[in-house]
């Protein structure tokens, strides 16, 4: 994570205005930008599990929380599925093809929140993807600065946890109902 990282400012439908905004203003004035996150998925039998990412401690919000597989801003120029590869390989260490990742839609991202007693306002059009090739955790290479572990949770177990506000898991509710969606339209 850089301070120099430049976001392009997005309209309501994730769309570049062609103005640009460096990741701390956008997150000092709640600059509507976008980011990608992956869910990996793996399948048991009828019952579907998610890779859950540990944030590491020093995260500019939600530090130490379980999280979304994957996540990270699209930076100025970048489409949507290059930054879920990115962001992928780079915080698990997973070199996927962009044949790979399913698109499951977006969703918005809105909330105010102190982290390391400063304010942190993020506003983001969120793209979400499927990844759902095999993966053993004892495989991937976590960014260490971004992720600490990386566990496998049954899917309705984290849907419950977060519909239940457990403050252990920060991933957002919208993305998994997203998800959700996205498994009841493709079953297999």
């Amino acid at each position: 994570m850089s301070e120099k990282e430049i976001f392009d400012i997005v309209d309501e439908q994730g769309i570049p205005t062609g103005k640009t905004a460096v990741r701390a203003i956008a997150h000092e004035k709640g600059i509507l930008h976008r980011t990608a996150h992956v869910w990996v998925i793996r399948r048991n039998g009828p019952e579907i599990q998610v890779l859950l990412q540990r944030r590491s401690a020093v995260k500019d919000s939600w530090p130490l929380c379980l999280d979304t597989s994957s996540a990270g801003h699209i930076l100025t120029g970048d489409e949507p599925k290059e930054s879920a590869l990115r962001e992928l390989a780079e915080e698990l260490g997973i070199q996927a093809e962009p044949e790979d990742l399913k698109e499951a839609g977006t969703f918005r991202i809105c909330f105010r929140e102190m982290f390391h007693g400063r304010l942190f306002y993020d506003n983001e059009i969120a793209f979400l993807y499927v990844y759902d090739k095999p993966v053993k955790t004892e495989d991937l290479v976590l960014q260490e600065e971004e992720v600490i572990e990386a566990v496998w949770m049954d899917l309705a177990e984290a849907e419950s946890r977060i519909e239940d506000g457990d403050p252990e898991i920060c991933a957002d509710l919208k993305s998994v109902r997203l998800l959700r969606k996205y498994l009841n339209e493709h079953p297999s």
